[in-house]
């Protein structure tokens, strides 16, 4: 079989031997009932990281997200402010809509995952009947879309100001918080200093299976609680899934600067291949993620792209493509839209997965460079 170098998302990765002895070795209890001593210690353990009073542990991110915006947003017909290409506007299903009752209004994100503070203020509403009552601004950190673009601390600060002086609570989407936190090489109280909940998950580059965690002030944690118990996410013996996070947190969150080393050089690769079908923007380059735009003027698609990425030509295994196995390379990755492909780089991908990926894709990207070239 060909060797497989799965770069599609974080999400892939799998529990470290370490989680798996602490889960199967967790104490154990009710978390409904607030029983359970791993659930809880882990609840501790994230809220003193994030600087806040209490947090909630929950299945996954997309449900701490919809939580937090139906405890800001109490009131059906209320709206939350969201960037255009941010994850709860993008890849949540319009759970604030369909579940909630609430309106995400969009602001466009800049390609740095930011947005107009001035066009921001301009947009609250409230005053006038006709109109719904701005009720959240939520932004995401690292920003996925963006490619795991870290926000500017300034632009967050700022930003908080602005939601105090009209009295808009700022909720981050901080799926990828820690690997911010890595690049800013700042603790991740400070990035969150000004927000008021702020969702962090352990299943993508914290490589833990399930659960993310929602963290706020001790009321808003309440009235998570209950709401977590409505949409279905009141767990029991939670525990079991909650040590692993522990872990995570102790053991991989440590190394994500790996991650992001491994990036970079994916990306400084791809930049000094000189192609003119394909390109990185290495100055950009943040954290564990890599775009590959594909020239709009090429006749190549990110599916095309990706579909020969998963082939192995007979070429491939008789050059400098192949394995020890003589069975060649596939690498997965996902295409964001018909022009841009993502690389994720992740725990399980070591410098000997790393050096074989970079060999298939300069193989391929120079193999589709020439046979599909860009017409002047």
């Amino acid at each position: 079989m060909a060797y497989i170098v799965d770069l599609r998302s974080d999400t892939v990765t799998k529990p470290t031997e370490s989680m798996k002895h602490a889960m199967v070795n967790s104490a154990l209890g009710d978390d409904v009932y607030k029983e359970d001593p791993t659930v809880n210690a882990l609840e501790s353990k994230v809220a003193n990281l994030l600087g806040k009073q209490a947090a909630l542990f929950v299945p996954s991110g997309t449900m701490a997200n919809l939580i937090a915006i139906m405890v800001h947003c109490n009131k059906r017909g209320s709206e939350a402010i969201v960037g255009n290409c941010s994850h709860i506007y993008k890849y949540e299903q319009g759970g604030a809509a369909h579940v909630a009752g609430v309106l995400l209004s969009t602001i466009q994100n800049k390609p740095d995952g930011t947005f107009d503070l001035k066009e921001l203020e301009s947009r609250i509403r409230g005053t006038d009947i006709h109109e719904p009552i701005t009720s959240l601004v939520a932004i995401e950190n690292t920003h996925n879309y963006c490619g795991g673009k870290v926000l500017p601390l300034e632009w967050i600060d700022n930003l908080s100001e602005l939601c105090k002086k009209h009295s808009i609570p700022l909720h981050m989407d901080g799926a990828r918080l820690l690997n911010a936190s890595t690049y800013l090489e700042l603790p991740p109280d400070r990035i969150v200093k000004g927000c008021d909940s702020v969702s962090l998950c352990f299943s993508k580059s914290l490589s833990a299976p399930v659960g993310s965690a929602l963290v706020g002030s001790y009321h808003f944690i309440q009235q998570a609680r209950r709401v977590r118990k409505m949409l279905g996410g009141g767990m029991r013996q939670a525990g079991v899934l909650a040590a692993a996070c522990a872990v995570a947190l102790d053991e991989v969150a440590p190394a994500l600067a790996l991650d992001h080393r491994r990036a970079k050089v994916m990306a400084e690769v791809i930049h000094g291949l000189f192609l003119k079908s394909f390109s990185v923007d290495v100055a950009s380059q943040h954290t564990n993620m890599v775009l590959v735009r594909i020239a709009e003027r090429s006749p190549l698609s990110s599916d095309q792209v990706l579909q020969r990425l998963a082939q192995v030509s007979l070429a491939e295994t008789q050059g400098d493509c192949k394995t020890t196995n003589d069975e060649g390379v596939i690498v997965k990755a996902i295409g964001f839209n018909e022009k841009t492909i993502r690389i994720t780089l992740h725990r399980e991908i070591q410098d000997e997965d790393l050096w074989l990926a970079i060999m298939k894709i300069t193989y391929v990207f120079k193999e589709l460079d020439a046979a599909h070239p860009i017409k002047s």
